[in-house]
């Protein structure tokens, strides 16, 4: 993408000769007699990303010029450019916003390298809002991770606190309960949110491969390394390495990552050279580590180089008050990627996803949305759109065996949340359809964490 920038000077020879320097440098460029001419430019809507103004104008000053457009547009970067330099008018350029000040005779070369440098930190500045407004931790979301059950909310809490740090971070749970989401989260809301976010899955590629992938190989290391290769530490550098199923890495992987956590440098295959990186690492695991550790099965002192901050993520059937938030969420995203108009969910739809079981997590629950994104013909999908283990009447596969409790409560609890949604959270005319007195429904509500669910305006 091409700037677009605005030239603006009484000379007609000093404007032709900047705009046909400086298109042909790559500058969408567009040229200004007066003052009156560039900001009728700048506030009518049309698209400018530098200004570049002479300090002596006709009528108004090149300082007017800025100190008229600040309030309008106060991140344009600005260049002023006056034949006659001074301490003062330097001085009230700057504080009007002017990004920089050349003297006239204006160098080519030094005009042509301010106006790159400027267009440099513009970039980086709109990645940085693009980020801020990706990053927007609005109530009961996190990075795109939604969340409003206590547990999350404190997860959320938990990974902005660290985030900033340069503490390695631990995330456990479950396959499906968003691990990756989590650390990409992390990355994001760190100190380095623009450098590479490198994940590497340790448990999906074979052992005698793992090693070159995380720390590449110079040629003939092995057979078949055909060529000098970087592998996956060295390509995070400046950035995030996520390692997901750490578990699994075998006794010699864990010695090398043990070395990276320490100090941050390691060897490729086939190479006695060491290579130094800045990396920040995040870990995931589905197993107990604690136990493999007892078990001699994982290092203890990797396990404590690691453990240094501990992300636990529940398991979706913890927390089925997100279930909606998650399903209007993955119906919005899946009916737009399918265009498709499908739009609501029935309320016997619904309560079946809450009264399932969610072995596969928040991974199922979309998985399940997008199967019934598809089939649906309407607006709003039905029971019979839902996979087959969703057929009515047919108890979750995981709760075949639950005990009489654990199998009334999601059913109890989907109840209890559908009234206090009707009722907007006034808990006396819930108590009232319920038919239960307000301590009994309070009990109720303490039982099954919904004192921190939003259900309306009520009391």
């Amino acid at each position: 993408m091409n700037p677009h920038l605005l030239v603006v000077d009484d000379d007609p020879d000093v404007r032709r000769s900047l705009e046909l320097l400086l298109t042909a440098e790559g500058f969408d460029t567009k040229t200004a007699p007066d003052a009156s001419t560039a900001r009728a430019r700048i506030q009518g809507g049309e698209r400018i990303d530098l200004l570049v103004t002479d300090l002596n104008l006709p009528q108004e000053s090149g300082l007017d010029l800025l100190r008229s457009v600040r309030d309008s547009h106060p991140d344009l970067p600005a260049i002023l450019i006056t034949a006659h330099a001074s301490q003062d008018s330097a001085v009230m350029a700057l504080s009007l916003g002017a990004t920089d000040y050349l003297v006239k005779p204006i160098k080519d070369i030094e005009l042509l390298f301010r106006l790159r440098r400027l267009w440099r930190e513009q970039g980086l500045a709109r990645e940085n809002q693009e980020l801020k407004s990706q990053l927007r931790t609005e109530d009961g979301q996190l990075a795109g991770i939604v969340g409003r059950h206590p547990k999350m909310r404190a997860i959320f809490q938990s990974a902005r606190t660290v985030a900033p740090t340069r503490a390695t971070v631990l995330i456990h749970g479950e396959s499906g309960t968003g691990k990756t989401m989590l650390a990409r989260a992390i990355h994001l809301l760190s100190d380095r949110p623009t450098g590479p976010f490198v994940e590497v899955a340790c448990g999906a590629m074979p052992e005698d491969l793992i090693e070159s992938e995380l720390f590449g190989h110079l040629r003939g290391a092995f057979t078949g390394a055909l060529t000098d290769r970087r592998g996956k530490v060295e390509a995070a550098h400046g950035g995030t390495l996520f390692l997901d199923e750490v578990g699994v890495a075998s006794p010699a992987l864990q010695v090398k990552l043990l070395r990276v956590l320490q100090d941050r440098s390691f060897e490729r295959l086939g190479s006695t050279e060491t290579v130094r990186v800045d990396v920040r690492l995040v870990l995931a695991t589905n197993r107990d580590l604690e136990a493999d550790v007892k078990a001699g099965r994982f290092r203890e002192d990797l396990f404590y180089r690691i453990n240094v901050m501990a992300l636990e993520l529940p398991p979706l059937r913890e927390r089925a008050s997100d279930i909606p938030g998650l399903v209007a969420t993955f119906l919005a995203h899946h009916a737009e990627y399918h265009k498709k108009p499908v739009h609501h969910i029935s309320a016997d739809a619904e309560l079946a996803l809450l009264t399932h079981g969610w072995p596969g997590n928040v991974r199922e629950l979309e998985n399940v949305i997008e199967h019934a994104v598809v089939l649906c013909p309407g607006k709003t999908i039905q029971r019979a759109h839902l996979p087959k283990r969703f057929a009515e009447g047919t108890p979750a596969a995981t709760s075949l065996l639950a005990p009489l409790k654990d199998a009334i409560a999601p059913t109890e609890r989907a109840h209890l949340v559908n009234v206090l949604r009707f009722t907007k959270g006034n808990r006396g005319a819930a108590a009232d359809i319920l038919g239960v007195n307000r301590s009994t429904l309070f009990n109720k509500m303490r039982k099954y964490e919904l004192f921190d669910e939003d259900f309306g305006e009520g009391t």
